[in-house]
């Protein structure tokens, strides 16, 4: 007797621990549902995502916000949809920076680079990143490379390079 309710209990805990509701309020319950993005018209999303990015961006305090989280679904669904676009990578590395997933907006900025390496867009946002976090050997170095794939004209990236020459003690030649 003693044993069938020891089997019971175990049992039992066993079917509650397993359960969807439980794994739901430990949050680990896992969805399997496929998404086709083929059916999604690009432009459209691209134009909304543009839209709720230009407003996120300018968030000053790091707090997510309904703005944010469009931005950042859209642009999630348009990466997935079109992965070799380089813009999609970019603007969700710049809206994780803005909220302060750092290690997020870092991943973005770097799958931005390894779409395509010859571009100055992915080292610029790269640079700027570095800099906000007072990273300056890696801003510069980011930096140089954005300056020598394209943004030799830049205003911005040559004011932010004789900054980080000042900060760093680099004389220039």
């Amino acid at each position: 007797m003693r044993q069938l309710i020891r089997f019971l209990f175990i049992f039992i805990a066993v079917i509650l621990v397993t359960s969807p509701t439980y794994s739901a309020l430990k949050g680990n319950l896992e969805y399997q549902i496929p998404i086709d993005y083929s059916q999604l018209d690009e432009e459209e999303l691209a134009i909304k995502g543009e839209t709720f990015y230009s407003i996120s961006i300018n968030n000053t305090d790091c707090k997510i916000n309904d703005d944010i989280t469009s931005a950042l679904n859209i642009y999630t669904i348009l990466s997935n949809k079109n992965p070799e676009n380089m813009i999609y990578a970019l603007r969700l590395g710049k809206l994780y920076e803005t909220i302060g997933k750092d290690r997020h907006a870092k991943g973005n900025y770097y799958r931005a680079m390894g779409i395509d390496q010859s571009r100055p867009e992915p080292y610029y946002y790269l640079a700027e990143f570095y800099y906000k976090k007072e990273q300056y050997r890696k801003a510069y170095k980011m930096l140089i490379r954005a300056i020598n794939n394209g943004y030799s004209e830049h205003a911005n990236a040559h004011s932010r390079l004789n900054e980080l020459n000042k900060k760093l003690g680099i004389e220039k030649k």
